[in-house]
């Protein structure tokens, strides 16, 4: 579909125009991909892209600098036992511990990742949210995840959604800009899908699935609706959009489901942490342990692994 030239006029009549979702159908996909089986060499392949797409994340109000300096060596060396494994994609912190984060990771090639705008609520005026912004960046955030003002999307306000979405992309200047839809909160999947256009259509470089505060977090239809966005999108606009699904992925099984997921729905583009994220706090030990079974034949405790 085309996008709107005039958003104020044309923006609610292009999302309400956009095809329905059939739900069992989603569903229904979305099991079929989750049953397939992987093969070793395959597995092996998928366990270090699953550790190199993860956003390490920590978001507790007893967060401490201590604790993000901990997140930070793990992120850059997984496996201390091992050099091999790859590092995650990036660590992801409150705003006031992103120059803790920045200090840390500074010339790994860790990206430090912000949640911003009021996060998880979203519930404050447009001023503070780009202060927020503004001061995640300054403090060394590359990437920032916003969150969507959903009263006002469930109401119907798109514009007024839109052009929040605008004014932070603005607001981040060269950081990165990842928006959170907090699909738990969208109802229905038709919801999620005008949700995913909406963001992208004012700019966003991510879609996320969820800020991990509300229940349910990121589940496989979800996520098939929003690669299915990205997809279309880039058919007709000509720009790649990433995908961050978070909360509740928690094994290594579950993480091979979304890379399966990601390959037969949006295509091979998208298996690259540049486009492909999954944000989690105790994903990291699991795939780990995984790793080491399939290279030793054995499994090491969770306790051999840094605690998250």
């Amino acid at each position: 579909m085309t996008a709107p030239t005039d958003t104020r006029t044309d923006l609610r009549g292009f999302l309400h125009g956009l095809p329905g979702v059939d739900r069992v159908g989603a569903e229904a996909r979305a099991a079929t991909l989750a049953s397939r089986s992987i093969k070793t060499t395959a597995k092996q392949w998928a366990l270090d892209m699953a550790i190199s797409m993860i956003d390490l994340t920590t978001l507790e109000g007893q967060d401490t600098p201590g604790k993000v300096r901990a997140l930070c060596a793990k992120a850059k060396r997984p496996d201390p036992a091992d050099p091999t494994a790859p590092m995650v994609a990036a660590v992801c912190v409150y705003p006031d511990l992103a120059h803790v984060a920045a200090a840390e990771v500074k010339g790994s090639g860790v990206h430090v990742a912000s949640v911003a705008t009021a996060f998880p609520s979203g519930r404050t005026s447009l001023e503070v949210k780009l202060a927020d912004v503004k001061y995640a960046v300054s403090a060394g955030a590359d990437e920032v995840d916003m969150v969507i003002d959903r009263g006002a999307f469930l109401a119907g306000d798109y514009q007024l959604v839109f052009d929040e979405i605008v004014a932070v992309k603005q607001a981040c200047g060269d950081a990165h800009l990842k928006v959170i839809l907090e699909t738990g909160e969208l109802v229905t999947l038709d919801n999620v899908r005008r949700a995913s256009w909406l963001a992208m259509l004012a700019g966003a470089d991510f879609i996320k699935t969820s800020t991990g505060k509300v229940s349910p977090a990121a589940t496989l239809p979800v996520t098939l609706v929003m690669l299915e966005a990205v997809r279309d999108f880039r058919d007709s606009h000509g720009r790649q959009v990433g995908v961050k699904p978070a909360g509740g992925i928690r094994t290594a099984k579950d993480a091979i489901r979304y890379l399966v997921l990601v390959n037969e729905t949006a295509g091979e583009d998208w298996l690259d942490p540049r486009w492909f994220r999954l944000g989690a706090s105790s994903l990291l030990n699991d795939l780990l342990m995984q790793r080491t079974k399939m290279m030793t034949g054995r499994y090491s405790g969770p306790d051999y692994f840094t605690l998250d």
